[in-house]
């Protein structure tokens, strides 16, 4: 009888090494998946950046496209990287987030409040540009790179308090 009970709780250990092997395979795959949405998120937002700044007035020339690239590289990765890596291609969740400024939980405002924060920070950072001071900082991007990582620092931090403060409610629709 001692050997049957000895067999099922090796049966019963196996059975849940195995479960928990399986969970951690899943887990890994879903991580390499967001890994994955999120580097091809980069180049794809960093072409919407880039022609975007563009066509808001972005020197256009072979020598400040480097510079632009490497701005539009930057803004990808606070605005499109997070969320595609999170999201995926759900266009509900991307139309929720950045249509409507509408986030539901703690997560999506850490992705929401950010990009935002550094877009509008980058819009802010335009502002001196065009002023004839001739400062070096004048130059495309470097006015422009400021104002979006400030504007993302300071949205990071502002993201968190509505995370601890809409944590765990959820946004409902009212009659």
């Amino acid at each position: 009888m001692k050997e049957k009970e000895k067999k099922q709780k090796k049966s019963n250990i196996a059975k849940a090494s195995n479960a928990e092997n399986s969970s951690q395979s899943l887990s890994a795959l879903q991580y390499l998946k967001a890994v994955g949405r999120g580097i091809l998120a980069l180049p794809v937002g960093a072409l919407v950046n880039a022609l975007g700044a563009i066509v808001l007035g972005a020197p256009v020339g072979i020598e400040y496209l480097p510079k632009t690239i490497n701005w539009s590289l930057l803004m990808s990765s606070f605005m499109f990287v997070p969320a595609a890596s999170v999201f995926g291609s759900s266009s509900p969740h991307w139309q929720r987030i950045f249509a409507h400024t509408k986030p539901n939980e703690s997560l999506e405002y850490m992705i929401c409040i950010p990009a935002h924060g550094a877009l509008i920070g980058a819009w802010f950072g335009a502002w001196p540009m065009p002023l004839d001071w001739e400062r070096p900082w004048q130059d495309w991007p470097i006015c422009v790179t400021y104002g979006a990582i400030t504007g993302y620092l300071v949205a990071m931090v502002v993201s968190l308090g509505f995370a601890l403060v809409h944590g765990g409610r959820q946004h409902l629709k009212r009659d």
